[in-house]
């Protein structure tokens, strides 16, 4: 947190004292300007599109880590004052090499959660590098891949793309964008996933979990921003990174967890109580809460009705999604929303655990489990639909 912002913290004059002050510089979807405790990854980053600042392409690469590891943290940051060096609206770094030809280069990061298919994806690159807005109706893959490549010769500029997310169900496998991308000679891609895929010769760049005393940092420098002064206390946020066990994401989403519990319960503080109550809604493995939100809108409204249910509604596939179609909220009938049921737990969103003892004959009941934090998903999707 920077001087501006802790002036800022303390000139608030609320007529009661806020617990919470900003939800989002605890959500763990919510990436910051300056990424903390990835000094000497990013360094390594750094030396990979190093060749830009010489008015060369960068070469191909491939980032990879466990979930919460700070990958998409710390190259949507870099990748964004890349971008942001010169302020021009084509984001580019105008770089001299040695025998005095300008060459440009732009750098583009796009996540494959919200560019789920080839055209978005060409769209999303397309639509940064050019001026004017890129239709998303009415052209076709092939026309947006002509209009890149005309874009990048007009210019004779160099282009990284950075594509974040990548093996993910829903998303694009590393080796289908280096298939996309590998023909357009000036265009790099800097692919960021879990495991790193065998079959691509490329350097990879790992991050490994954070080590306690960095998550610890992590922590901290969001409760700082977003909670009250001694809201939570140094040995509960060792407490939170210590069960985080190297997983930022999984240690945020419990002190999201932690703070709302303390705030719904009316606690000027956080006490002992609200943080295990927190660490026990965090599931364990967790699927990450930007796969969930990046979900269709439609999907995230099933998911916010199936949180609602109790244990009996969730106890099968079928009394669930009788009970969200009843309910009228999600405008779905019930045959679709059972069949979105079954496609977010073959995704590994949700999860059927089978009944031990069933009779009869057919597939047996499974009751729903669900593989994310809800608390947290709660708070961020309905803060959406109040903005709305």
């Amino acid at each position: 947190m920077n001087l501006r912002e802790r002036i800022a913290r303390r000139q608030r004059t609320d007529n009661a004292p806020r617990l919470v002050h900003d939800y989002d510089a605890l959500s763990p979807v919510v990436h910051l300007e300056e990424p903390i405790g990835r000094g000497p990854t990013l360094e390594r980053l750094l030396d990979h599109v190093e060749p830009a600042f010489e008015g060369l392409l960068p070469p191909n690469g491939y980032v990879y880590g466990p979930k919460g590891s700070g990958k998409s943290a710390t190259v949507s940051a870099l990748f964004s004052h890349l971008a942001g060096m010169t302020g021009a609206s084509r984001s580019a770094i105008y770089t001299t090499t040695r025998g005095g030809a300008s060459r440009p280069t732009a750098f583009i990061y796009v996540d494959a959660r919200a560019a789920r298919s080839d055209f978005a994806l060409h769209h999303a690159v397309l639509d940064s590098l050019s001026e004017e807005s890129v239709p998303e109706q009415g052209l076709g893959t092939a026309q947006l891949r002509e209009r890149l490549e005309d874009e990048l010769h007009a210019y004779d500029r160099s282009v990284m793309v950075a594509v974040d997310h990548v093996g993910e169900p829903e998303t694009h496998e590393a080796t289908e964008v280096v298939e996309l991308f590998s023909p357009l000679s000036s265009l790099s891609w800097l692919c960021i996933g879990r495991e790193r895929p065998d079959d691509l010769d490329v350097h990879g760049l790992e991050f490994s979990a954070y080590r306690h005393h960095a998550l610890v940092d992590v922590l901290t420098g969001r409760v700082s921003s977003g909670l009250a002064r001694h809201a939570l206390t140094h040995e509960q946020v060792r407490e939170l990174a210590e069960w985080g066990d190297g997983d930022a994401h999984d240690a945020l989403a419990a002190t999201f967890s932690a703070a709302d519990v303390a705030r719904e319960a009316g606690h000027e503080s956080i006490l002992p109580s609200d943080v295990d109550r927190a660490m026990e809604s965090v599931p364990r493995p967790s699927v990450s809460l930007g796969r969930v939100l990046a979900l269709p809108e439609n999907r995230k409204r099933v998911i916010r009705a199936l949180i609602a249910l109790d244990a009996n509604q969730r106890d099968s596939v079928g009394s669930a999604a009788d009970a969200i179609a009843s309910d009228g909220g999600v405008d779905l009938s019930t045959a679709t929303v059972k069949r979105v049921l079954y496609e977010l737990s073959e995704t590994g969103i949700t999860r059927r655990v089978t009944h031990a003892e069933t009779e009869g004959i057919g597939r047996p009941p499974s009751r729903l489990e669900l593989r994310f934090p809800t608390r947290v998903f709660e708070r961020l999707f309905d803060g959406e639909r109040r903005r709305d």
